[in-house]
Order: C-alpha cells, then structure tokens, then sequence
C-alpha cells in the first residue's frame, strides 16, 4: 500500500525530526502558560514491550488540547520513535508544515480518504521505530459518551501491520483549583497486532474499544476524586489567577514575612 503514495504524500518521507523538536519545545512553553498540570494515573504508566516495534497509540478525544497532548506525551515516553498522527486533510492542505513534524491528512467520510489514510499509515507501519497517535472516535466527544463508537480504520491498522503493537490511552480534562484546567492521561495495557488481526473486524473494534473504555472509565472516577495523590504530575503551568488578586497574595505574604506561592490553595504534584 505505501508503494502507491507518491514520494510528496508519504510521512516517513515528509517529517523531519528537527521540526517536531521546535514543536515539542514550542508546546511545552504554550502548555505551561494555559494550562495546571499535565497528569499521569499511578495505575497508567505506559507499557512498551521490550523490542516493540511500531505502536499505535489509540486514544479518547475529547478537546483541542489532545494534538498537544500527543506531543508532549511522544516527547516523555516514546523519544525513541519517530511519532505521527493523522489530522484533518483540509487543515493539512492549509498548513502544510504539520507534515514536516509527523502530521498526514485523513478525509474518513470518502471511500478515496480512507484509503489514503490506510496507505499512509502502512507507509509508517513499515518501520519499527514508528509510533502512531491516532484520535480513533474520529471526531471531538464528550469524555462521559457511551459507547466510544471508535471508527472502523483503527481495527483496520491491524490487518495492515500485525507486527505492531497497540495502546489504548484515555485523556481527560477537568478544573480543580486552579486558574488552568487539568490534563489527565493513562495508558491501558499492550495488544498484540497479531492477536487483533485474527478477529473478524467489528469484533476487532469492539475488543479495542472496549479496552478503551475501560481505561477511561478508570481516569474518570480518579479525575471525579480531586485527589493529587493519585497522579503523577508530568508537566506543571504557571499557578496564580493574576491580576490584582495576586498582587494582594503578594504583599499579605511579604507582610507575613513568608514566601509568595501564587498557587491559588493546594498545589500538590
């Protein structure tokens, strides 16, 4: 299937590792402005199999936030591959430089699109230090919809490359105390391509999707509890609302003769 794409529309021949670097940086500042915390489940490290080799990262899309996500999450804990995503075709045309950091256009609702995507992902498939994220709802969803109705192109991935190794991964996002909302991520345990692709393939995308299920189902309630405790934090922003609040917080605690924490209450990590 990667044989059909022109050398042009192939990713593994468009992404430059330097351009996904200026962009993990770039995102790791802008994440750090906008947001609290970016936090792991305890029970949700990722697995990675020794020798594994490529992943598909399926995942649970909930906001605009996930591209970042993904990012930040390649740059933590999958630096040793080389990481795409398939983004909107459309958007991909209008900003061709997504390309160039790991990024290839998907059109789901085209027989014609569909077929690029499975091509382009074989084209990634084919190398073993590959690693795929893909948003497998296929569309922006509520964290709290049942079921998650993931698209039929991820069960597809399988047939395509039985060799990979696929992980679901949940993320959520919340307001706790802070000024900046919350990013919360686990991941669930390894499937063997080889497994998947032995099922027919509705019953592949249901064992997918119900694995995911479970995964978020799990981040949900520890997201409900409020409690820091139950995360490891990966990334933390800037605390405090600003403003004229945090300037009153700073001089109660110069007053105080205490150090000025802008966050606003409990900030554990």
């Amino acid at each position: 299937m990667a044989a059909r794409l022109p050398a042009g529309e192939r990713p593994t021949l468009r992404r430059k590792a330097r351009v996904f670097g200026f962009f993990s940086r770039y995102f790791h500042r802008y994440f750090r402005r906008h947001m609290n915390a970016l936090r792991l489940a305890r029970w949700g490290e990722p697995v990675i199999p020794e020798g594994a080799g490529p992943i598909v990262l399926y995942t649970t899309h909930p906001a605009w936030w996930d591209a970042a996500v993904y990012i930040l999450l390649a740059d933590k804990h999958f630096a040793n591959f080389a990481n795409f995503a398939p983004i909107d075709a459309e958007m991909l045309k209008k900003y061709g430089f997504f390309g160039r950091m790991g990024a290839y256009g998907v059109d789901l609702e085209s027989p014609r699109g569909a077929a690029d995507f499975l091509a382009a992902s074989a084209d990634i498939l084919a190398r073993e230090d590959s690693a795929i994220w893909v948003a497998a709802q296929g569309r922006f969803m509520d964290v709290r919809a049942r079921p998650l109705d993931l698209r039929p192109g991820i069960a597809r991935l399988a047939e395509l490359a039985p060799h990979a190794v696929f992980i679901p991964l949940a993320i959520e996002y919340a307001f706790w105390e802070q000024r900046g909302g919350e990013a919360f991520v686990a991941y669930g345990e390894p499937i063997r391509g080889e497994d998947l692709a032995a099922m027919e393939r509705e019953d592949r995308r249901l064992h997918l999707e119900n694995k995911l299920t479970a995964i978020a189902d799990r981040l949900s309630a520890d997201v409900i509890s409020r409690e820091p405790e139950r995360f490891v934090s990966l990334l933390e922003g800037e605390a405090g609302v600003g403003g004229v609040f945090d300037l009153f917080k700073r001089l109660v605690a110069m007053l105080r003769g205490k150090r000025y924490d802008p966050a606003h209450g409990k900030r554990d990590s």
